[in-house]
């Protein structure tokens, strides 16, 4: 467990930094880098406590919390469910799905916010655009332990402005995270001795995100998104290669 904790505290400390830095990207840069070197099921066990921590202070930090569930709460219950359920049917799938799912959410992740943009979805249709997403996010978070792509492309579509898609994105990445570390313990994917190292990976995390939030005052914010974005692509193409063959 030693050996995990140091690794771990390298790969989420570059997470953070990311993170503090463009603002987007703990899980897909943790997890993409952890499946490197341990098996897929272990790395998003790994990554379930800061993950956990850092979009709750999201949250937190955001605030209009009961207004934001308010508006997305369809999108909360249709994501939740179906989280718990893929986690609790798919316990015995092979990696290689894990990798395939992992790596169309990282290149989903990756592409949208590159160069794809949404065609607006109308007011009328939102709470089955809700529906529809939020399952979609549910059933790809529930097998890779990623479900931001989707929640992106709702968010994108909708066309909210930038506080409140921090907010809500926030909102729903964590509510999230709660049937998953549920049905990942009830699994037993998450054991005791990988929650204590998933929990001590906190503080690496935190003090990527604070060098990150140095850095970003340093050099073009942009520029190095940019270069984030096409480094999680290849990550994540990477991925998909591992899973068909």
């Amino acid at each position: 467990m030693t050996e995990l904790l140091l690794i771990g505290a390298v790969v989420f400390v570059i997470a953070g930094s990311v993170k503090g830095l463009v603002g987007i990207g703990l899980p897909t840069a943790a997890i993409s880098m952890l499946t490197m070197v341990i098996d897929p099921r272990t790395a998003i066990a790994l990554g379930l406590g800061p993950i956990v921590v850092s979009n709750a202070w999201q949250v937190w930090s955001m605030g209009d919390i009961r207004g934001a569930f308010s508006r997305y709460w369809i999108f909360a219950l249709a994501l939740a469910v179906s989280v718990f359920l893929t986690v609790s049917l798919s316990a015995e799938v092979s990696d290689r799905v894990i990798f395939l799912a992992l790596g169309l959410s990282i290149v989903s992740f990756a592409l949208l916010n590159l160069r794809f943009v949404m065609p607006r979805i109308p007011d009328r249709f939102d709470g089955v655009a809700q529906l529809g997403f939020g399952t979609i996010s549910g059933i790809l978070g529930g097998l890779s332990g990623v479900w931001v792509a989707p929640v992106i492309m709702y968010m994108s579509s909708r066309q909210v402005p930038k506080d409140e898609f921090v907010r809500a994105t926030g909102l729903l990445l964590f509510i999230g995270s709660l049937p998953f570390v549920t049905a990942y313990i009830q699994q037993g994917f998450l054991t005791p001795d990988l929650a204590v190292v998933s929990l001590g990976l906190v503080i690496p995390t935190l003090l990527g995100f604070s060098l990150g939030a140095r850095l970003r005052t340093r050099m073009s914010n942009e520029k190095f998104r940019k270069v984030v974005l096409y480094v999680f692509l290849l990550l994540g193409l990477n991925l998909l290669r591992r899973g068909l063959f």
